[in-house]
């Protein structure tokens, strides 16, 4: 993927180190593991960071628990995202899109051929279709042609069977969750443990949704202020790779607020609708994030932005995004690390088995040695130790 090019810095230089306040066990379910949250302060936020308020009283780098513990549960499940939890994951992320009659549920993706077992549901064979989301052709099933009702006759299945073997021995136990399930359960769980359980919550494909009539932002907007979630310290982030969904968000909402960004030639989707000939290498550019911090409080970025890879697959020199966000005050939570071969920077992988465990801990070091905020893992637990270790550096 392209970058910048100027003013690089090298892994474990400038804003990488950060001073460390210490370790803390967060919750039951981390106690009962023994996986520390880490709690750092940041210098660009001065002296403070990490014991404020809202976001900013999360731990150092902040481990956000990408689609629940989907390493090792079927993503988005209530399965993963309490299994996330009991490992300590600072965060539990949802992705959001609507049924029918329009319900948030928790999905990837509206496409629900590979990740529930709506295939096999002969009463729904007619169903299946070919539609073009975001300029891309899918044929499947999808959640937009299902009320939440006919949803719920469907079980939830592991994604990429074939790399998580293992996963596929829970296939059918749980069902699709709502997003207004996921908070009922967020504060059952915080009643039992005394503490806020944090969310890190993305709509996707909103203009695509919003063109059917089925827009995203005003129910999740009232289900946050139903739960009390809508506040600007409160336990949750609101995320989206469409810039425009966050700025609709901004005006309903005060919590916080995160644009997600992909490969630095890509468009958002918003973008390509209205023309606006920007790409995301536009955005990571000084007046691009000064741009995104007018309505955001937080940026996403792929990996690669903040360490490119070299033609070989192998980790280059890291960009100056980190600092260049830091600057324009916006926290960075990059996405995703995982812990198998397949997905690691070539220098990390062990092996010839595309699905064994690499070198993840050496991995989460150089990323952590750039200076992010946080960052987006399949593993939490992987992730949670690997803070850990980077504390005691």
């Amino acid at each position: 993927m392209a970058t910048q090019e100027s003013g690089q810095q090298q892994p474990g230089t400038g804003r990488g180190r950060r001073a460390v306040l210490g370790a803390a066990l967060l919750g039951a379910g981390a106690a009962a593991v023994g996986l520390p949250g880490v709690a750092r302060a940041d210098e660009r936020h001065g002296p403070g960071h990490g014991h404020g308020h809202g976001y900013e009283s999360l731990p150092k780098p902040t481990v956000v628990a990408h689609r629940g513990a989907s390493g090792y549960r079927p993503e988005h499940t209530l399965g993963s995202y309490q299994l996330a939890l009991d490992m300590g994951a600072h965060v539990i992320e949802q992705d959001v899109v609507p049924t029918k009659d329009g319900h948030l549920v928790c999905r990837h993706e509206n496409d629900i051929t590979g990740t529930t077992d709506v295939a096999s549901h002969p009463e729904f064979a007619s169903r299946k279709t070919t539609k073009t989301v975001d300029g891309t052709k899918y044929t499947g099933w999808f959640t937009e042609d299902f009320t939440l009702a006919e949803l719920k006759t469907l079980r939830a299945k592991e994604r990429i069977p074939g790399t998580r073997r293992h996963n596929t021995l829970y296939d059918g136990r749980w069902d699709i969750p709502t997003l207004e399930e996921v908070f009922e359960w967020a504060e059952k769980e915080g009643r039992r443990r005394g503490r806020q359980i944090w969310l890190h919550i993305e709509t996707k494909h909103p203009t695509y949704f919003r063109q059917l009539g089925l827009g995203l932002e005003e129910p999740l907007a009232k289900l946050l202020r139903r739960y009390g979630r809508h506040k600007k310290n409160s336990p949750n982030f609101l995320q989206s790779f469409e810039p425009g969904s966050i700025q609709r968000l901004a005006k309903l909402v005060a919590a916080p607020r995160v644009v997600l960004l992909s490969s630095a030639n890509s468009r958002p989707w918003d973008f390509v609708e209205a023309g606006d000939p920007r790409t995301v290498a536009d955005l990571i550019k000084p007046e691009g994030l000064a741009w995104l911090a007018r309505f955001a409080q937080g940026i996403g970025p792929t990996l690669d932005l903040i360490i490119p890879k070299k033609a070989d697959g192998s980790l280059g020199t890291p960009t100056t995004l980190v600092e260049d966000a830091h600057e324009a005050d916006l926290i960075l939570h990059p996405y995703t690390m995982r812990n198998e071969n397949t997905f690691l920077p070539a220098n990390f992988r062990k092996g010839t088995d595309p699905a064994a465990y690499g070198d993840a801990f050496g991995a989460f070091k150089a990323y952590f040695e750039t200076g992010i905020d946080g960052i987006f893992s399949d593993n939490p637990d992987t992730a949670l130790l690997a803070a850990a270790d980077f504390a005691k550096d």
